[in-house]
């Protein structure tokens, strides 16, 4: 009974009482193979909360990028999830640091923060 007065305030002064979806943290998918992630670039805004999803489909890969503190490995059938609020804006380059064959060192994932 409690829930429905509090509903039928909001409502009688104009207020929204239903519950965003937008609300959550974008969710951002990243796949990881040799030898590159896709995307390639990934455009966030600074303060805005987001949840990396992170796959590999090949090998163990890993992603590592100080600035958002981020420093994982990605093993292949796993889905990582990391949840990143960037706080400075900038263009950063994560890399890939597990060795993963010829290609390992252009392993590169560039995160540009507005």
């Amino acid at each position: 009974m409690k829930r429905f007065s509090i509903l039928a305030f909001a409502l009688s002064l104009g207020l929204s009482a239903s519950i965003r979806a937008d609300d959550a943290p974008r969710t951002v998918d990243v796949t990881a193979k040799r030898f590159e992630f896709v995307p390639s670039t990934l455009a966030l805004k600074k303060g805005e909360t987001v949840k990396l999803r992170i796959t590999s489909e090949d090998v163990t890969h890993g992603l590592f990028l100080r600035p958002l503190k981020i420093d994982t490995d990605i093993v292949p059938g796993e889905v990582r999830e990391l949840t990143v609020t960037p706080q400075t804006a900038g263009t950063f380059t994560a890399i890939c640091h597990h060795f993963c064959g010829s290609g390992h060192g252009g392993m590169k994932l560039t995160v540009v923060v507005e």
